[in-house]
């Protein structure tokens, strides 16, 4: 592919939201997968400790939902980026504490940890060049 068809393919705003929803895929269809299936969401709250379980898979379902929305549309993308971000962080210490654990479960859950980290840091990257497009349009659309 030619340099300026990369070029093109980065400019596109398809391109920009197909990027955001790829990234979001984790967080919202999992809520989504909660929300039309409650009861096992209930479960998975119970399963890891989280008490009451019905309010936390509720926020649960919120913060994925809504984070995820955020993200997509491109507005305010660093709240539902950093939502995202810190319950991600705060799934590894419920639901990923390798350090608490031997053998290969330790290691599959340490794993899974720093995949959690490395799409922290991807959230990270996008609120950043999320808020950076926001400041730079500012100034072009207040004078709209």
């Amino acid at each position: 592919m030619r340099m300026h068809h990369v070029d093109r393919l980065l400019a596109s705003s398809s391109f920009r939201i197909f990027a955001r929803i790829l990234l979001t895929l984790v967080f919202w269809s999992s809520g989504l997968a909660k929300l039309f299936d409650f009861p096992t969401a209930i479960a998975e709250m119970e399963h890891y400790g989280l008490a009451p379980a019905a309010p936390t898979a509720i926020a649960v379902i919120f913060v994925q939902l809504a984070g995820s929305a955020l993200v997509i549309s491109g507005r305010h993308i660093w709240l539902g980026a950093g939502a995202l971000g810190v319950f991600t962080v705060l799934t590894i210490p419920i639901a990923h504490a390798f350090w608490s654990m031997s053998g290969k479960a330790a290691f599959f859950e340490m794993l899974f940890a720093i995949e959690h980290l490395s799409v922290v840091g991807g959230l990270m990257i996008v609120a950043i060049l999320g808020r950076r497009t926001a400041t730079v349009q500012a100034p072009v659309l207040a004078g709209i």
